[in-house]
């Protein structure tokens, strides 16, 4: 992993270290003292992915971004590794939706937390209660499951049309494949 760092005009990527320290040290303006230097380090060897900055006096700061880009250029062409990072996230993305519709016939275990819709005799007014509802079917896939459990809930007369079924995404959805027996 490397260290992009930048103040005002003066940028680098560095390997290692020591490097950034020498690059920090050239500028004037910035005190390189000990406190400076394990932060640093440890923000180097640790594993937050996220960019630091460090405050130099008053509104002025610098930047450290790590990155594997190996030159300036690289991480300027590659706009500092966001590209990668999207990229990486929608590939998990597709590959979250193709495990959904894996063809896996069997048995599933399937529960689901939803806002059902309960009109009070009282007052006529609707009120929302959470409903958790579990079942074992037999489907093709998980989004074959979530299909069918979305269908009998909307089915069913006891269930009113405008309760709210979560995603098959969401925390409130879960489903386990039980096997073909």
């Amino acid at each position: 992993m490397n260290l992009y760092i930048r103040y005002f005009d003066s940028e680098v990527v560095v390997t290692d270290i020591n490097k950034a320290i020498d690059f920090l040290s050239s500028i004037p303006e910035i005190d390189v003292d000990e406190f400076l230097v394990n932060d640093l380090t440890q923000y180097y060897k640790g594993n937050m992915p996220y960019p630091k900055r460090y405050k130099v006096r008053g509104r002025n700061y610098f930047i450290v971004i790590k990155t594997t880009a190996q030159s300036l250029e690289e991480f300027k062409l590659n706009a500092g590794g966001a590209r990668a990072v999207k990229e990486d996230a929608s590939l998990r993305k597709e590959a979250e939706m193709m495990d959904l519709q894996r063809f896996r016939p069997g048995w599933y275990a399937a529960g689901m937390l939803f806002r059902r819709v309960v009109q009070m005799p009282m007052d006529g007014k609707c009120q929302y209660f959470d409903t958790d509802f579990r079942v074992r079917l037999k489907a093709t896939s998980i989004q074959d499951c979530y299909d069918r459990v979305c269908d009998h809930l909307r089915n069913r007369y006891d269930v009113d049309m405008r309760s709210q079924l979560p995603s098959i995404k969401g925390k409130n959805f879960s489903c386990q494949y039980l096997g073909m027996e």
